[in-house]
């Protein structure tokens, strides 16, 4: 019998695999058979079913699902095409996977992601492995929410509502039972708790957890800045009245069990506005000429102790917040402001680290222990710079913290230079070894009474702030040198080596300015670096390229692995300085001090927990601070909307280009079907917008002018329209200023002669 001519492909049989392990890994703990998995499907046909029969026996067969019973099969408990890791979503309603397995991350479409929520801990089923082809995914499960809190503005109907974030990675609303509304007014700022994602519902189900107010209001704003990383801005009644009843009082008997230094000369150096004063210096010239330089920290772990409700909030915040206008701090205020703050004129319980240093800054004698200490001098790293600068003990009026002018004591000044001559001493000597040098421009705002945004002003390190930095990284380094070299468990502040491709970016975005990346060896890359970023310094793209090279570096963190800390070119070093405002130093005093008791080596695993806590507590406050910048920068752009700005185009995209301006570093959008004067695409090899007719270039670094179109406080996003290039637009205005002036002219009435009338 001849066979039947069949069109291509109409004969071809399904291949259900995909979909088989789909179903099974989603159902780990259910054996299904046949039928069950084409019902799943919609499948009714014999010639489906027997496809499914035969793909559900390869499968088996080789080894990738078990045949549990007969005919009914479960997914292999650990198979090769399963992984665990974060999902990392995109403003499109897709995500990337990301696991360690994977050099690439995994793609997963939106249709995909059964449920899953940016940063979630979940198991992916990777297909489409084929060598070209970039793999993608499928989650199978949530194993554990990355949050389930938060912020957004609810909309209210008549028997439920719904809230939606201003998070971009955020792609679904929460839906909201009428009974769970609670105290919430239609349009208000509220936090919600996410409860349930039933499996048909297209949004989780939540409650209303707490209302923050009106959207766009100051308070309403920061309060949700907060409530969005989960961070608290108030303590708990039990917390302030455990921290009032401290003792905060001197006591002999205390002093006895110290090192004395009260009578040392000891001063602190700290910004104008400071309230906590968590470190202090003091000075002595030793009789061989040497000279005895004490770093004294506040003693913070006298007063916190291990195992208390204080203890257990003070690990929980891990670090204090620094928004724009206020700080939300580690400790309750009777702490951080006065028990533990280094104030003028007062003696204090401290942990200090007492050094020997010769007239080269080389390291003669080391000694760390528990001291009390008076504080002689206070002093603005402005009134510090004003001595080093000028070699004299006079503080004039402008710059003193007292509001007039004043003559510092003698000893003091002294001290004040020689520490000077000494940081700049070892300053020069951490960067020839390799030292990288991150003096980035940071954006400050002047505030008014009501804490609206009034002006921009720039914040430079100087050779003031350069001496504390030295001396606190002196203490650090040689704290974690001290115990590392006793293969001790201790907390360190790692940062490992930049990741090549990352640098290979940076590569290509510099070079379109004339700069380079030496990739010869380790040493070679932070000389480049610092070369680069010295290179910059007051050029139109330094802020540019500064922001890029901290993220082509890896991030640091809290570690009991020490792997040295590359950005510094130390092997050790750990956070010591500031236990008033993080916990990891607090940890590493009790360390400190329990290795010099001789107590034997703690649980890695305990404290390697503690690190993790800390570096993520510190990822979110720094990702709330950086929010509250871009808030205020919206909120201060959104009072000069009738300006034209010189920017310079920070990033390039296929939807637009990111421009910074040059006089106050705020940064937004203009979108390229916003720019008029031709049809642009994206080329990503040159980062730059390409006109089709013109083959005109806007790119990175260009120059160009621009004027807001839209500042939205409640997302903290700057929209600007574009006014043109630099050259382009300076030509056409001072064109535009001569034609005014001649029609001007014409108008304007002719002179009176004697005899008109």
């Amino acid at each position: 019998m001849a066979k039947k001519n069949h069109k291509p492909g109409n004969g071809k049989p399904k291949d259900f695999t995909d979909k088989i392990l789909k179903i099974l890994a989603r159902n780990s703990n259910k054996a299904f058979n046949h039928k069950q998995i084409a019902a799943i499907l919609e499948v009714d046909d014999t010639k489906s079913r027997n496809e499914i029969i035969r793909d559900l026996k390869i499968l088996a067969s080789t080894k990738k699902i078990i045949e549990s019973e007969p005919g009914k099969y479960l997914v292999k408990a650990v198979s090769q095409d399963y992984y665990e890791g974060t999902i990392d979503m995109t403003s499109r309603k897709t995500a990337f996977f990301i696991c360690p397995e994977f050099e690439e991350d995994v793609f997963i479409p939106t249709n995909n992601l059964n449920r899953a929520l940016d940063k979630d801990r979940v198991q992916v089923y990777v297909y489409n492995r084929r060598k070209g082809k970039r793999p993608e995914g499928e989650v199978v499960e949530i194993l554990e929410r990355a949050k389930t809190q938060f912020v957004g503005v609810i909309d209210i109907q008549k028997n439920f509502a719904f809230v939606s974030t201003a998070n971009p990675k955020m792609y679904t609303d929460i839906f909201i039972p009428k009974d769970k509304i609670g105290e919430a007014q239609q349009g208000e700022v509220v936090l919600v708790e996410i409860e349930d994602w039933p499996k048909r519902a297209d949004s989780p189900f939540g409650s209303v957890v707490k209302v923050l107010g009106k959207p766009g209001e100051h308070d309403t704003e920061i309060h949700a800045i907060l409530a969005e990383y989960g961070l608290p801005y108030d303590f708990p009644i039990e917390v302030e009245v455990y921290a009032q009843k401290l003792d905060t009082s001197i006591q002999q008997s205390e002093i006895e069990k110290r090192r004395d230094m009260r009578k040392t000369l000891t001063f602190t150096i700290d910004p104008r506005d400071a309230k906590d004063f968590d470190d202090a210096l003091s000075f002595k010239k030793l009789d061989n000429g040497n000279f005895e330089i004490g770093i004294h920290i506040a003693d913070v772990s006298h007063y916190v102790e291990e195992g208390t409700i204080l203890d257990d909030e003070a690990y929980n915040r891990a670090t204090s917040v620094y928004l724009v206008d206020r700080v939300v701090p580690m400790l309750p205020e009777v702490l951080s402001n006065f028990a533990c703050s280094l104030r003028p004129h007062e003696e204090k319980y401290t942990f200090s680290a007492v050094f020997e240093l010769d007239d080269k800054a080389t390291l003669v004698n080391q000694w760390f222990g528990r001291t009390v200490t008076y504080s002689d001098q206070r002093f603005a790293y402005e009134e510090a710079q004003h001595i080093i600068e000028t070699k004299q003990s006079a503080i004039p009026q402008e710059i003193s913290l007292t509001g007039e002018a004043y003559e510092a004591p003698k000893d003091v000044t002294e001290a004040v230079l020689k520490l000077d001559d000494l940081a700049k001493i070892m300053r020069r000597k951490r960067l020839a070894d390799g030292a990288i040098s991150f003096d980035k421009v940071e954006v400050k705002f002047k505030l008014n009474e009501e804490d609206e945004p009034v002006g921009v002003y720039f914040k430079e390190a100087k050779d003031s702030n350069h001496l504390i930095e030295e001396f606190m990284l002196l203490a650090n380094k040689k704290v974690a040198e001290f115990i590392g070299k006793q293969k001790k468990t201790f907390v360190y502040r790692i940062h490992d080596e930049p990741n090549e491709d990352k640098l290979i970016g940076l590569q290509g975005v510099i070079s379109k300015f004339g700069y380079s990346i030496d990739f010869r060896s380790k040493k070679h890359i932070s000389q480049s670096i610092n070369k680069l970023l010295s290179d910059v310094q007051g050029k139109k793209e330094q802020n540019m390229v500064d922001t890029l090279a901290i993220r082509s570096m890896s991030k640091a963190k809290y570690s009991v692995h020490n792997v040295g800390h590359y950005g510094l070119a130390f092997d050790y070093y750990s956070h010591f300085t500031s236990p008033i405002r993080r916990y990891p130093d607090v940890m590493a005093h009790r360390l400190l001090q329990y290795y010099i008791d001789g107590g034997k080596s703690v649980s890695e695993e305990v404290y390697e927990e503690k690190c993790e806590h800390s570096s993520k507590m510190e990822y979110l406050a720094t990702s709330a601070e950086r929010d509250s910048v871009k808030y205020m920068q919206v909120k201060y752009m959104a009072d000069h909307q009738d300006q034209d700005f010189l920017g310079v185009i920070s990033g390039v995209t296929e939807w637009g280009i990111y421009v910074e301006i040059v006089d106050n570093k705020c940064e937004g959008m203009c979108r390229i079907r916003e720019i008029k004067d031709d049809y642009y695409t994206f080329d990503e090899k040159q980062y730059a917008l390409v006109g089709a007719v013109s083959h005109n270039t806007i790119q990175l670094g260009d120059e160009v002018y621009v004027k807001v179109k839209n500042a939205d406080l409640v997302k903290k996003q700057l929209d600007f329209h574009f006014l043109g290039k630099k050259d382009d637009y300076e030509a056409q205005k001072a064109k535009a200023d001569q034609e005014s002036a001649a029609k001007s002219k014409k108008k304007s009435p002719k002179p009176k002669v004697d005899g008109d009338n």
